[in-house]
This record gives C-alpha cells, sequence and structure tokens, in this order.
C-alpha cells in the first residue's frame, strides 16, 4: 500500500475498519481511497460518505464494483461532493466510485449537480452503470467547450448497452468540442460502423483526444478504413487507438498502429529540437516544421503523476 492512500478489496468491512479510516480522511492522511467490491452496512456507507466531504486531502475516489448500490447511496455520495467540493480544489481529483453500480440515468441525475460544480473532477468512470441517452445529456455537460470552465480530461463509459447511436452522436459532437478530454474509453458497447464514423469525426476535430479505446465495440474493416483515413489525412492528437475483439483484419489495425508510432515519433523529434533551440537561441528559428510541439505518449502516467500518488 502506497504511503497515504487505502486500499481493500473484496471485503467485509467492520465498524471498527469503517471508523479507521473515517478517522484517516478527516486527519487529511488520505489521498486515495478505494473499497473495490467490498461489503458495508448503509450506516457505515453513510459515514464514510461524511468523512470524504469532511476531508482535505482526497485527490481519488474508488467505490466501484456494486458499493454504490441503491439510489440512497447515490444521493449521499453526492452530498458528500457538494461539500468536498471547495476543499479538493489544490489538485486533481479522480472519481472512479461508480463503475458496476446500477447507477441508471435516475441515479446520474441526483449525481450531476454535485459533478458539474465540484472544482477539480478530471476523471470520472461510469462504465457498466446501466446509462441510457439522457445519461448521456448530462455527461456532455461536463465536456465544456473550447474557452469555456475546465471540464473532464477522462472519461469511462465501458459496457452501457442502453445508449443509443442518438446518445453516441450527442456524445460525439461534445467530444468534438472540448477543449479537455485526453482519454476516452467506450469498450463493450455495442457501437458498430455508425458510430465509429462519428467518431472518427469527433477525433479529427479534437485538439486534445490522445486515447480512444473501441475493444470489442462490433466494429468491422469499415470502421478501421474510415479511421484510418483520418488518421492518415488529418493532423490529430490521437496517440492510443484500441480496435482488439473487432471483426477488424489485423492488417488494417497494423496500419493504423504505424500511422500513429510515426506521429509520435515526429513530434519527440519536434520536442527536442525546440529542447535545443532552448539551449542554444543561436539556431534559426526559420524551420517551419519545428514551430509546433504536441505533448504525446504515457498519458495514463501523467494524469496520475498529477496527484502524485
Amino acid at each position: 500500500m502506497l504511503p497515504g492512500s487505502i486500499q481493500i478489496s473484496g471485503e467485509t468491512l467492520s465498524g471498527a475498519e469503517i471508523r479507521d479510516i473515517c478517522e484517516s480522511l478527516r486527519e487529511n492522511s488520505v489521498r486515495l481511497l478505494s473499497l473495490r467490491g467490498c461489503q458495508l452496512s448503509e450506516r457505515d456507507f453513510g459515514h464514510v460518505c461524511r468523512g470524504v466531504a469532511e476531508s482535505r486531502s482526497l485527490a481519488q475516489l474508488n467505490l466501484n464494483l456494486g458499493i454504490v448500490s441503491n439510489i440512497n447511496r447515490v444521493k449521499q455520495l453526492a452530498e458528500a461532493l457538494k461539500t468536498n467540493r471547495s476543499l479538493c480544489s489544490n489538485f486533481p481529483f479522480y472519481l472512479h466510485s461508480l463503475h458496476g453500480s446500477p447507477l441508471t440515468d435516475a441515479g446520474l441525475a441526483l449525481l450531476n449537480p454535485a459533478l458539474s460544480i465540484h472544482p477539480s473532477l478530471v476523471a470520472l468512470d461510469l462504465g457498466d452503470c446501466m446509462l441510457g441517452d439522457e445519461g448521456i445529456n448530462l455527461i456532455c455537460g461536463l465536456l465544456p467547450p473550447d474557452g469555456a470552465k475546465s471540464g473532464l480530461k477522462e472519461l469511462t463509459l465501458s459496457a452501457n448497452p442502453g445508449i443509443t447511436s442518438k446518445g453516441w452522436g450527442r456524445l460525439a459532437i461534445a467530444v468534438a468540442h472540448s477543449s479537455q478530454l485526453r482519454v476516452l474509453n467506450l469498450d463493450y458497447n455495442p457501437l458498430g460502423d455508425q458510430v465509429a464514423g462519428m467518431l472518427a469525426v469527433a477525433v479529427a476535430s479534437s485538439r486534445t483526444l490522445e486515447v480512444l479505446d473501441l475493444e470489442g465495440t462490433g466494429l468491422t474493416n469499415q470502421s478501421a478504413q474510415t479511421l484510418l483515413d483520418m488518421v492518415e489525412n488529418y493532423p490529430t492528437a490521437l496517440r492510443t487507438l484500441i480496435l482488439a475483439e473487432n471483426h477488424i483484419s489485423p492488417e488494417l489495425q497494423q496500419q493504423i498502429s504505424d500511422l500513429l508510432s510515426e506521429g509520435e515519433e515526429e513530434e519527440e523529434t519536434e520536442a527536442h529540437e525546440v529542447t535545443a533551440r532552448e539551449k542554444n537561441p543561436w539556431i534559426c528559428q526559420n524551420n517551419s516544421s519545428s514551430q509546433m510541439v504536441l505533448m504525446t505518449s504515457g498519458l495514463g502516467d501523467s494524469l496520475l503523476a498529477e496527484t502524485e500518488m
């Protein structure tokens, strides 16, 4: 266990253990709290939420795999985040509390006001939460367009088959205009080629999206060709595209991977040239090919590094 973290998986937690966790939260000695798939009583869940509300050090919260199991717990978590929102504004906040919980659109509607006003929420995991199109409409509000307030950098919506092509289209528009989003995980949703085409347009328009996970989403070579054309002909920030477990030929997957790798190598070269100019200001500045630098690779590590965990 890392210093400043509490990580417990698959345990039935006693009242004494919950009291210890809450005391640590109130003492501001916890930056990561992960109670993955644990069992705790309604009363103890309320105690944990009050501890979260009072903590001034918490940067990452995982209460996933069924812990937020009913609408009352959703309400308590929402209230905790509302109270906590002014305390965590000095560093990014990662909320992975809900993955694998029966949240539904109604539960997300209760939680959304707290998410919308939190000043430092950068990552949200709503995978396998039984969401539909109404939930997508709420999520799009967390992806503000260029020039607006800061928004999510990482969004996970894995395994939400209730979302229709209309909902995914709405999300694609929001992603295209988001000024912040860097990671989008849509794996194990029945997207199909039509939705993949909309996402390709969104990626081509986005200036920030670096990672797109489309594993197991029902894509064919038609989608892969569209994505290949996008990567080949449009300058994007995309560095990782996951296409495993689809009906896509290995050849097309390799072509896309090679193009993404080439783009990353070119930007690393440009970054080295910029560093050299900073160290040697007399180097000629007329080479237009080295005037734009994009940060690439290692996205997940860099996001976590921001929390210093």
